[in-house]
C-alpha cells in the first residue's frame, strides 16, 4: 500500500519534482559559469544577482541616516561631483553638541598593533570608534604639492579650523598597524595598486600618494601614465588618470576615472555630439585591458548615478548590447545596483585567473548637505569633531548594495560609509577655491583628512 501511494504520488508530481531539480541545476550552473549567465535575459540576471534585494527594494536609498540624504543617491539634480571633472567630461574607455573624545594611548611599541589577540575571523574594521591622536595628520596640509590638488588642500584655503585632522579610527576587534609609507612600499614591492572610480576615488588615490611619501617631494618617482594610455588628449583639461612608479620597490600606484564603473562606447564615433552607450553589464574597458597587470584594485561608484549626470555626460543605458527598454531596469537605483552586481560577479570570475589579485569595493562616501543640496543653499558648516558621535556599533554595512554585491564572492568590501558619516566637519564646505557664492562642497573631503583613514583600512586588509 505504501509503495502504491508513493508510486501514485510521484506519478502525479513528477513534473514538479523534475522542475525543481532542473531549476537547482540551472542556478548552480549559472553561479559557476559566467558564460552561462550571459545567456540569461537582463531581468533574469538582475534577479539572480540580487537574491536578497527585490526590485521594489532597489528604489530605496543606499543611505538612510538622515532625512536630508534620503534622495541624494538618485537625485535628478546634478551632484557637485567634481568641478574639474565637470569641466571635461570623460566619455570613452578606449584606452550639534560637543562630546567627550577618547584620548589617544601613549605611543609605545607594544601599542603599535591594536587588538593583536583577537580572532581574525571576527574582524570588522568598520566597527569601532574615532579617537584623538596627537600624531595626526600623517602628512602636512601645506605640503604634498607634488600629488595633492590645490582644490582639496584645505590648509591652503581660508579655513582656520583644522581639528578634524587630529583623529584616527580604532576598530574594536581588529589588528591595525600604524601606517608607515616605507613599510607599505616594501609590502607592495613589484606590485601595482589601481584606484578606479569617481573623484572620491581620486581623493583616495591622492591621499595614498601623500601618505606613502609623507607629503615630501620625491623627484625619483616616475610618471608612467603613458604605459596605461593615461595621456592628456589634445584640448582636454587633464588625462583620464595618473600612474606613478616608485623605482626603489617597483611599486606603481594609479588612478583611472570611471564614475559609473560601466563600459562606455560612442554610439556614433563620427559625430562629435554623439551619445555614449553606458553598458550596465560590462566593466570599464580600462579594467578589462589591464586587470592582468594589477595586484590590488579598489573600485568605487555612487554619486554619478543621477539623471543630471547621465544627461550631462550623454550616457544612454544599455544591457545585453541593446538600449534598455525595461522600465524597471531603467530606474536609476535599479540600474546602479544591476551594474554593481554585474561587475562584482565578473571580477569574481576573473580573480581565480590572476593569482594574488585582491579586489576591493569601497562603499559609498556620505554627503552631508543640510537645508538644501549643493545648488539650493545646502551647507555643512559644523566644525566640532564627532558631533554626530564617535562610535559605530552596527555589524552590517551602511551601504547594503555593495555589501550584497560582494557577498559570496572573492571580492572584498572596504567599508567606509558609517565611519565617514560621523565626520561631517571634514568636508571642504564653503572653502572650495572654485566654488561660486553660496555653493558648498559637502561631498569631497579636506586632505589630509578622512580619505587617509580609508587607506589605513585598506592597508590593514591587504
Amino acid at each position: 500500500m505504501k509503495a502504491g501511494h508513493l508510486s501514485r504520488f510521484f506519478g502525479r508530481h513528477s513534473c514538479t519534482v523534475a522542475a525543481l531539480v532542473l531549476t537547482t541545476v540551472f542556478l548552480w550552473a549559472g553561479e559557476k559559469n559566467p558564460l552561462f549567465i550571459s545567456l540569461l535575459s537582463t531581468e533574469q540576471r538582475l534577479r539572480m544577482y540580487t537574491p536578497d534585494l527585490s526590485l521594489v527594494d532597489f528604489d530605496s536609498p543606499v543611505l538612510s541616516n538622515t532625512k536630508e540624504q534620503s534622495t541624494e543617491e538618485y537625485s535628478n539634480s546634478q551632484v557637485v561631483e567634481d568641478t574639474e571633472d565637470d569641466a571635461s567630461i570623460k566619455h570613452s574607455d578606449s584606452a550639534v553638541k560637543e562630546i567627550t573624545v577618547i584620548p589617544s594611548p601613549e605611543r609605545k611599541d607594544e601599542n603599535r598593533i591594536l587588538g593583536s589577540s583577537v580572532n581574525k575571523q571576527a574582524c570588522n574594521y568598520a566597527k569601532g570608534r574615532w579617537v584623538a591622536d596627537s600624531r595626526r595628520p600623517l602628512y602636512s596640509g601645506f605640503g604634498c604639492k607634488q600629488w595633492l590638488s590645490d582644490m582639496w588642500a584645505c590648509r591652503l584655503t581660508q579655513r582656520t579650523d583644522f581639528s578634524y585632522e587630529g583623529y584616527r579610527w580604532h576598530p574594536n576587534n581588529c589588528e591595525m598597524r600604524d601606517f608607515e609609507g616605507s613599510e607599505f612600499l616594501k609590502r607592495m614591492q613589484d606590485k601595482t595598486i589601481a584606484f578606479i572610480g569617481d573623484s572620491l576615488g581620486r581623493q583616495q588615490f591622492q591621499s595614498l600618494m601623500c601618505m606613502v611619501t609623507g607629503g615630501m617631494e620625491r623627484p625619483e618617482v616616475e610618471d608612467v601614465g603613458w604605459k596605461y594610455g593615461l595621456i592628456k588628449p589634445r584640448g582636454a583639461v587633464r588625462p583620464d588618470g595618473w600612474a606613478y612608479r616608485f623605482p626603489d620597490t617597483n611599486t606603481t600606484i594609479l588612478y583611472y576615472w570611471s564614475a559609473s564603473l560601466c563600459g562606455l562606447q560612442p554610439i556614433n564615433i563620427t559625430d562629435p555630439a554623439t551619445e555614449f552607450a553606458m553598458h550596465l553589464d560590462q566593466p570599464p574597458a580600462f579594467l578589462s585591458q589591464f586587470l592582468a597587470q594589477f595586484n590590488v584594485v579598489i573600485l568605487n561608484t555612487g554619486h554619478h548615478w543621477n539623471r543630471g549626470k547621465l544627461r550631462a555626460n550623454r550616457w544612454v543605458m544599455h544591457a545585453n548590447g541593446k538600449p534598455v527598454t525595461d522600465r524597471k531596469l531603467a530606474e536609476i537605483g535599479n540600474a546602479k545596483n544591476y551594474s554593481v552586481y554585474s561587475i562584482a560577479r565578473w571580477l569574481d570570475s576573473q580573480i581565480p585567473l590572476h593569482p594574488g589579485l585582491k579586489v576591493f569595493f569601497r562603499t559609498i562616501s556620505p554627503r552631508h548637505f543640510l537645508n538644501g543640496d549643493w545648488n539650493t543653499g545646502g551647507s555643512c558648516d559644523n566644525t566640532i569633531p564627532l558631533a554626530r558621535g564617535s562610535e559605530v556599533l552596527q555589524d552590517e554595512s551602511s551601504d547594503p548594495v555593495f555589501e550584497g554585491a560582494v557577498r559570496g564572492t572573492k571580492v572584498k568590501i572596504l567599508d567606509i560609509t558609517a565611519i565617514s558619516q560621523l565626520r561631517d566637519e571634514g568636508h571642504i564646505s564653503r572653502y572650495s577655491i572654485k566654488a561660486s557664492e553660496g555653493i558648498n562642497d559637502c561631498l569631497h573631503w579636506c586632505l589630509p583628512g578622512i580619505p587617509d583613514t580609508w587607506n589605513e583600512l585598506l592597508y590593514a586588509q591587504l
